[in-house]
């Protein structure tokens, strides 16, 4: 009864985003014709346009179409395309089953002559770069693939070397920030839904783990998180243990949280006009101002070739006025970045709310040209602005010019988190759902320091945070810039550790010839197998508190952990798969689609069983 009490509010929100749309508005839900089970992330495109949406965790879509009517199709790899006359209906339920057909491999520019693509998206061959999707939320004909001449791919992810085994002895630190940004996994859901496997730095393990929630206990004391440890046998390796460490963050409700300051910072530029980037946009920042009460307030400030004001100011109770203001965004134009951010800060600034939340909203492909446009110019920049109190979140759309390295630089340096919209579904998620945790901090540069007994750890290493580790003296320097924890937020980290006694192919160590390292006796008597220990700042603070946590090596088997143990541990195994890790050790996609099944639990949103579709669907797209 809730998941459809759930449903229909979406749909109800879905609804009024779509109002001010010419025509009617079609909704229904597609399910499997083998086992009538919901189907996410279906394309539903109204033919002959570039009209078009995917279905939910849930199954269901809903479609704007002229009052006339027309043709949807539904298409999704793996599955047989259908095709349905409108007419008069305004509800339309599809089941689909599965292709038998193979696929075929791409074709080169020189077969392009002799043969047709049987995908519109298949996975490129090595060398040739990735193939461009051009949209998330359509996919266009057989005919339309093989006549566009599609433009090189220029989407730029930062570079990842995977975190290896350090020695507990001579190397007993590990220090990093905590990362709450999920747009990795919504960008790499993308890629696999489109029919291709994502290049591999696009994959941060710690963003695909961090985007679920996980059912931590709520804080009960003064400190605004509270602390959840847990150890088991690695899923993937049976020598070694696996180690989870969560936070939880304060659950403030939404009619208690302070005032806020918004400013929305939107890109306009030529590369904004594909229908997945500004039209999604706008309709995501519709869902995001139903949300706004009477005491927020809200202003828009656009660029393209000149950044400028189209929004002064305005109460969250003109929702009107607010989403005119959008309607009337148009995309042209080259990209000055730099302008329009010190225009929202300036902005913002103008605007401050001492008691409230302070935050500029950048919603953009990233692709900067003019102007400040540089990671190393464009973080000083942001560097600068944040000592204002204002937070920064950055929401990343579209596909072909994606610059997920630039959003994820100005996301970290501006004491925010890091979005990438894919659908109005991704948009519901991180705007209404998660509103609080994506608009409120409640602490900032929190810092994770674990200390290995090396009585007990031989060795360790810290799974996915590649991009978030810090020197062990940053830990106690409150001038270092750490990550930032929203309301309701959870937060979780993996460590995978070789016991004292285990020999294993990923880490050996010659004895050292000129020394010897005595362990403390201490460290053998203690059943302690590490000690983990937090910093974090109030928003408005400037110096930090430190929290001790030690734990202790009570090991269970890993069928009597918890649902977080194992959902966050079948989620990892995935990004290491996607990653090509060595470290993964022959660990099957089938094994990790049975731990994941076995650790969904409620999944009220449906967000776990969407991500066992995502498996399945790899599995399509590793076969072709």
């Amino acid at each position: 009864m809730k998941t459809k009490i759930s449903v229909l509010l979406v749909l109800t929100i879905l609804l009024t985003s779509f109002r001010l749309m010419p025509g009617r508005t079609i909704m229904g839900k597609v399910t499997s014709k083998e086992d009538g089970s919901a189907l996410p992330g279906v394309n539903v495109l109204l033919k002959g346009t570039t009209t078009g949406t995917v279905t939910d965790t849930q199954g269901n879509y809903l479609i704007a179409v002229p009052d006339k009517g027309g043709i949807l199709v539904f298409s999704f790899i793996g599955l047989k395309t259908k095709e349905i006359k409108i007419g008069t209906k305004n509800r339309i339920d599809v089941t689909l089953e599965a292709e038998v057909q193979q696929l075929n491999e791409v074709v080169t520019e020189d077969e392009k002559k002799e043969k047709l693509y049987d995908q519109a998206y298949a996975a490129p061959k090595s060398g040739e770069g990735y193939a461009i999707r051009r949209d998330m939320a359509y996919q266009p004909s057989v005919s339309q693939a093989y006549e566009a001449e599609q433009p090189f791919n220029t989407e730029e992810y930062d570079g990842i070397t995977e975190n290896i085994f350090h020695d507990a002895i001579h190397s007993p630190l590990s220090t990093f920030s905590i990362d709450v940004d999920a747009a990795s996994y919504s960008n790499v859901r993308r890629f696999i839904q489109g029919g291709q496997r994502p290049p591999q730095d696009a994959v941060r393990i710690e963003e695909m783990v961090n985007y679920f929630h996980y059912n931590y206990s709520q804080p009960k004391g003064e400190d605004p998180f509270s602390i959840n440890t847990e150890i088991s046998t690695a899923p993937w390796n049976e020598k070694h243990k696996l180690v989870l460490i969560g936070l939880q963050g304060k659950k403030i409700p939404t009619e208690k949280l302070p005032p806020s300051n918004l400013v929305f910072l939107i890109d306009v530029s030529g590369s904004m006009i594909d229908v997945n980037k500004l039209p999604l946009l706008k309709s995501s920042f519709k869902l995001l101002v139903q949300q706004l009460r009477e005491q927020d307030h809200v202003a828009i400030v656009v660029y393209a070739g000149a950044a400028g004001v189209v929004l002064p100011s305005t109460s969250g109770t003109e929702k009107k006025k607010i989403i005119e203001a959008l309607d009337h965004l148009e995309a042209g134009g080259s990209t000055a970045g730099g302008t329009g951010i010190q225009l929202a800060y300036q902005l913002a600034k103008e605007n401050f709310n001492k008691e409230g939340n302070n935050r500029v909203i950048l919603a953009t492909d990233g692709d900067f040209n003019i102007g400040e446009s540089s990671n190393s110019a464009m973080e000083h920049l942001i560097e600068v602005k944040r000592q204002d109190g204002v937070f920064l979140t950055v929401m990343g759309f579209g596909m072909g010019n994606y610059k997920d390295s630039k959003m994820e630089t100005l996301a970290d340096k501006g004491n925010g988190n890091y979005l990438y919209i894919d659908s109005i579904f991704e948009a519901q998620k991180a705007l209404v759902n998660e509103f609080g945790g994506t608009l409120f901090t409640i602490a900032k540069d929190v810092k994770l320091q674990v200390e290995f007994n090396p009585a007990k750890v031989q060795a360790y290493r810290l799974i996915g945070y590649e991009n978030r580790m810090l020197k062990s003296e940053d830990f106690n320097n409150d001038k270092k810039d750490a990550g930032e924890l929203g309301s309701g937020h959870t937060v979780t980290a993996l460590y995978e550790i070789i016991p004292i006694g285990v020999e294993s192919k990923f880490f050996k160590v010659d004895d050292l010839k000129y020394q010897t390292t005595k362990i403390d006796p201490k460290a053998s008597k203690t059943n302690e197998l590490m000690t983990v220990k937090f910093r974090y700042k109030k928003p408005d603070g400037d110096a930090s508190k430190l929290i001790v946590h030690p734990m202790i090596d009570n090991n269970i088997s890993i069928e009597k952990t918890s649902d977080n143990f194992r959902w966050a541990a079948s989620v990892a195994s995935f990004g290491m798969m996607l990653r090509h890790s060595e470290f993964l050790n022959g660990f099957s996609e089938d094994g990790i689609v049975n731990l994941a099944q076995g650790a969904k639990g409620e999944d009220k949103e449906g967000y776990r069983t969407e991500f066992i579709s995502l498996l399945k669907a790899d599995k399509l797209v590793a076969s072709k």
